[in-house]
């Protein structure tokens, strides 16, 4: 689902990967739609890739996309980002109670709120459809898996034979290479 979208270091809101090349990378702002070169020395994150730190692990941002999409029922963010420090710090205790305080900052919660909105603006935020999709992928699965319990007929194969080499005699000399002159035209 956050596979294809990035976040851009220096570079406002999200974008969505469309192409690449050797030395740079094709992004469609989400919003604007507009397409810019994002070039190597560009720091540049997959909003699957990206965790927030609890007490006890790291919990990805799709998780906390999640929790944030059930607490609001299917709907926008209650709180934006523009709001008050500590109403952005309590709505962030709901979603994520054992969030680290020292390594996660304001400006941290800020982001996921405001990304999490610039996905759901975009519709890219389907949980349901996601649960469906696990659920028929595990029981494709599980036919698969007995279907390759089944034994199978084997063909036999054929042996292969080896030759061995043996090395040329000593005595015998190799073929003399006659040198050609090439002449240069001036």
């Amino acid at each position: 689902m956050l596979k294809d979208i990035l976040a851009i270091s220096g570079y406002p809101g999200l974008y969505k990967l469309v192409a690449q090349n050797q030395k740079s990378i094709i992004v469609e702002s989400l919003e604007t739609k507009k397409r810019i070169p994002v070039y190597q020395t560009t720091k540049v994150s997959a909003l699957e890739d990206i965790a927030i730190y609890t007490t006890d692990e790291e919990v990805p941002l799709v998780s906390i996309f999640e929790k944030i999409y059930t607490i609001e029922n299917k709907g926008m963010c209650s709180v934006q980002k523009n709001a008050s420090n500590n109403d952005i710090k309590e709505y962030f205790e709901d979603v994520l109670p054992d969030y680290d305080k020292d390594r996660v900052y304001i400006s941290d919660m800020k982001k996921v709120l405001s990304w999490y909105a610039i996905l759901h603006a975009q519709n890219i935020l389907q949980f349901d459809a996601k649960a469906k999709e696990t659920s028929n992928e595990s029981s494709e699965t599980k036919e698969k898996t007995l279907d390759e319990v089944k034994p199978k007929a084997v063909a036999k194969t054929p042996k292969k034979t080896v030759v061995k080499q043996t090395a040329a005699p000593k005595n015998v000399k190799a073929p003399a290479v006659q040198k050609k002159s090439v002449p240069v035209k001036k």
